[in-house]
């Protein structure tokens, strides 16, 4: 890990620049909306616009990367976001916010794919599982303190959007000053969606569901906390809650998942996550219980993203696995994109607690569609009392595909070594 951060440093420190900026700016919409008085639906829809934003940036990025080179689209496309970022407090109309949203998913998600994939280059085969792990690890530190920067300013002013567009314009100084070589950037043909379906059916569903759930929590949880009443500091704690609770899960999670039938975790841990909303549903009006139900859903949701991964490289052959990741990525966008408007009409029908309402209902369709596909298909574990993998990888659900990829490409050199030395046991008798 110490070669990774003395190599990476700049790159680390900037993402987590980047990351901070990027959670604040998404809490304050929420917060800042209700002050407007948009509407919750208007809400949802300016949530949705930024993972419409982000998903179309994932897949135009790779190609604009190509074209004129990392460094001309990393300093276009962090332009627009410290603009994006000022204009918000300027034009405070629902649909010009949305516009604006649009934009900064969008330019988040190539800013994204371009550190990522320098990141991908500063590190060598031997230290690409690590260099992943700290990614994810200061991700989830810039999701927990951009909460507690909500703090630093009034929502109705100016200074807490300018804090994210100073930030994001800080990242990009020790990125760019960073003794780095320029990657070549190629990215892998993906499988088409009717295949992954085919091949893994449970992954596809659980993503698009996942995909709901994660949307939800990111931009919808600010929007919660206004509606019910919550204050700033309440909802910057609010929303932390989430994103610990996911830090907390996430390495359990991932042990259970290398040791056990992975479709029985998932059906456990969905289950366990609807339960968890299940219980904010009924018990929402108690501030102290829904700091526990966050952390619980949280932390539940959250390292579903790398255990639907990790499930659907079970039914994959391995040289089709860097190739899933695309798939999987677009399949999770649309659901991100699809979740918030639902949860918006949700929360205007039966107000706030329409939110646990929508994250306990979707789990509870993972849940109970994993049970059920248990019965439809043979676990690839049948017959073996030996669950030891080392397939699973915490990868967090707001990665661009680069990252995704670079996880697939993990789990397969993984698969590839236990077949060898599964294979060398078997010529030496042991």
């Amino acid at each position: 890990m110490k070669q990774v951060i003395a190599s990476a440093w700049a790159i680390l420190f900037g993402l987590m620049l980047l990351q901070v900026g990027n959670s604040l700016q998404g809490t304050l919409m929420g917060v800042r909306g209700g002050i407007e008085g948009f509407t919750t639906f208007q809400l949802s829809l300016i949530a949705s616009a930024y993972f419409g934003g982000f998903l179309f940036g994932s897949r135009l990025a790779p190609r604009m990367i190509r074209r004129v080179g990392h460094v001309r689209v990393f300093a276009a496309l962090g332009s627009f976001i410290s603009a994006a970022l000022i204009l918000y407090p300027v034009w405070t109309d629902p649909y010009v916010w949305m516009a604006l949203r649009v934009l900064i998913g969008f330019s988040l998600s190539g800013v994204y794919v371009t550190t990522e994939s320098w990141l991908n280059n500063s590190a060598t085969n031997e230290t690409r599982g690590q260099a992943l792990s700290a990614y994810m690890l200061v991700q989830m530190v810039g999701l927990v303190l951009g909460q507690g920067l909500l703090n630093l300013g009034d929502p109705s002013g100016f200074v807490l959007f300018i804090i994210p567009s100073v930030l994001v314009s800080l990242s990009f100084a020790p990125i760019l000053l960073a003794v780095a070589p320029t990657p070549a950037f190629e990215t892998t043909r993906p499988m088409s969606l009717l295949q992954l379906y085919k091949n893994s059916p449970l992954g596809f569903v659980g993503m698009i569901l996942l995909g709901f759930v994660y949307s939800a929590q990111f931009g919808m949880a600010a929007v919660y906390g206004t509606e019910a009443g919550l204050s700033v500091v309440q909802i910057s704690m609010f929303v932390s809650a989430f994103f610990i609770g996911g830090i907390v899960f996430q390495f359990p999670v991932g042990w259970l998942s290398d040791r056990m039938d992975r479709r029985i975790l998932i059906f456990f841990v969905a289950l366990l996550g609807a339960m968890s909303g299940a219980l904010g549903f009924l018990f929402g009006d108690m501030f102290e219980i829904l700091l526990v139900v966050a952390v619980l859903t949280g932390g539940l949701a959250q390292p579903l993203y790398a255990l639907l991964i990790a499930y659907t490289n079970d039914y994959l052959e391995v040289e089709d696995m860097a190739a899933a990741s695309g798939g999987l990525v677009f399949i999770n966008g649309l659901g991100a994109i699809a979740g918030p408007p639902v949860l918006g009409w949700l929360m205007g029908r039966i107000g706030p607690s329409g939110f646990w309402l929508f994250l306990a209902i979707t789990l509870a369709v993972m849940a109970g569609y994993g049970g059920w596909r248990m019965t439809r298909r043979q676990s690839v574990y049948a017959g073996s009392d030996d669950y030891e993998s080392v397939s699973y990888t915490p990868i967090m659900p707001s990665a661009s595909p680069v990252i995704v990829e670079t996880a697939q490409e993990l789990y397969a050199e993984a698969t590839e070594e236990m077949a060898e030395a599964e294979e060398e046991e078997k010529l030496t008798g042991t």
